[in-house]
């Protein structure tokens, strides 16, 4: 497996298509659970939170929560991206994010993403 936190047994994502297929069902269940009244989900929307997962009341005003669900709806698929990131990162070099990082901050020019591009060669 892929050596995080210096814990090789920690994580074995070497199939992206694995990780995906994971995270597509593990995702799915939760939300729908969540969307057929789940304990959590009783009499609200059932697209949006609300209730125990609003406990400071931020969407009480409507233009207030329409503006915060369409924020949230942005933050959610820029997190996606970057984790899409640092798997196709992990794969490409065989290591984790921190010494992906590490290797970067210790020789810029030699630890990129143009120099990786131009070396990967793809594996089974």
């Amino acid at each position: 497996g892929l050596n995080y936190l210096g814990n090789e047994s920690l994580v074995h994502a070497q199939s992206i298509i694995a990780t995906l297929a994971v995270q597509v069902v593990l995702l799915g269940l939760a939300e729908a659970y969540r969307v057929n009244g789940g304990p959590l989900g009783e009499g609200l929307d059932p697209l949006h939170p609300g209730g125990a997962f609003d406990p400071l009341g931020l969407a009480d005003d409507p233009d207030t929560f329409a503006e915060l669900k369409v924020k949230e709806i942005k933050n959610g698929r820029l997190a996606m991206f970057s984790c899409f990131g640092f798997f196709v990162q992990a794969i490409v070099t065989g290591k984790g994010p921190i010494q992906n990082l590490n290797d970067h901050l210790a020789n810029p020019g030699a630890n990129n993403a143009f120099a990786y591009a131009a070396k990967f060669t793809p594996s089974a």
